[in-house]
């Protein structure tokens, strides 16, 4: 089968491999999309950084690059492995793309346990291949009526989903968003949906638009037209916002959530960093600010299912772009990297399957 292989930094080739066949409790899934997530391009342009790089194999998944990418995944299942009994072949599923050691997979924050990493990232197979089979412990069912494309999604919106819950954030509070990316976007969905007010502060029109639009977002204004912090003032009686979310990786965006939120708010770190950032703690220590960080997701992904199935979120409006193996780098990556205010999402059909929807 075809699958999209990381070698090292700036090399990533589409190459045959073996397909899998699904072990005893696994269940092989025919990947229907993948997602180019912020992680895969911080990898290409900076990486190894989760991949284990060539000939240090990870401690848990004994491999090293090459590996497959990919980690926003949905398909279909393919097949069970032997002792997988409560899902049916052509069921729609999701992964929850974890590399935890078994004896940590049930504790209450498996996701901070030594040594994770992600499938797609530190081996066990990837979404931008034909097929992965994954431990059942880590796929979810997904109604039918939920489309594939929008379900390869559900990983970025658990993301998103766990940095609400970091926060605690309630209904009827207000929340600035830094940057309209993929998962700022993702988390304004989530705030909405659980009641809050959202503002968002981005450069690209596009995105700004793409958030309104989509009635995630409340306000969004560009740092380059208004004071962002003056206007999330004015609409909170000069109070501040209640909770902030940092979703660009960006000095100054962080330094703006320290100005717009209240005293005593809340700031949570979504996005992951390439560089030690600046902060100004004076004005984290004069308004006791809590920064919070957040990665991945801890017990998510049922929540957030529920929250697309029962249509509090709407995924669509976020695929900007759908393109094949052949082209991941130079439509997918290229876009992402050199023109990223023009998209959000861009998924990845393995198969070439969907492309002409």
């Amino acid at each position: 089968m075809r699958a999209a292989r990381y070698h090292d930094n700036h090399d990533i080739r589409i190459e045959e491999i073996d397909a899998p066949t699904p072990a005893a409790g696994e269940v092989l899934i025919d990947v229907a999309w993948c997602g180019i997530c912020g992680t895969d391009l911080h990898e290409y342009l900076d990486g190894p950084i989760f991949v284990p790089p060539h000939g240090h194999p990870h401690p848990i998944s004994g491999e090293s690059a090459p590996v497959t990418l990919g980690h926003e995944m949905s398909g279909t299942v393919a097949a069970l492995g032997e002792g997988v009994d409560d899902l049916e072949v052509g069921q729609h599923v999701v992964v929850e793309p974890y590399i935890i050691r078994e004896e940590d997979e049930d504790q209450p924050n498996y996701h901070l346990s030594p040594d994770m990493n992600f499938i797609g990232l530190g081996g066990r197979g990837g979404g931008l291949a034909e097929q992965i089979s994954v431990k059942r412990h880590w796929v979810h069912p997904v109604s039918a009526d939920v489309p594939l494309d929008e379900a390869a999604l559900i990983e970025p919106l658990s993301v998103a989903h766990h940095a609400y819950v970091r926060s605690g954030a309630k209904a009827g509070d207000v929340a600035i968003i830094g940057g309209a990316g993929p998962i700022g976007v993702l988390t304004a969905a989530v705030l909405k949906a659980e009641g809050l007010t959202v503002i968002i502060s981005e450069l690209s029109e596009l995105r700004r638009k793409k958030a309104l639009d989509a009635g995630v977002a409340d306000h969004a204004f560009s740092p380059k037209e208004v004071d962002v912090v003056e206007e999330v003032r004015r609409l909170t009686d000069g109070k501040g916002a209640d909770v902030g979310f940092e979703c660009t990786s960006v000095d100054v965006v962080l330094d703006m959530l320290l100005d717009a939120v209240r005293p005593t708010g809340v700031i949570v770190n979504v996005s992951i960093w390439g560089h030690k950032p600046a902060v100004d703690m004076h004005k984290l220590v004069m308004k006791e600010i809590d920064l919070r960080g957040t990665i991945g997701y801890c017990s998510d992904h049922p929540d957030t299912i529920a929250l697309v199935e029962q249509g509090k979120v709407d995924l669509k409006p976020f695929i900007t772009g759908k393109i094949g193996l052949d082209d991941l780098v130079d439509k997918g990556f290229d876009t992402l990297i050199n023109h990223n205010e023009t998209a959000v999402k861009i998924l990845v059909s393995p198969t070439g399957k969907g492309l002409e929807d």
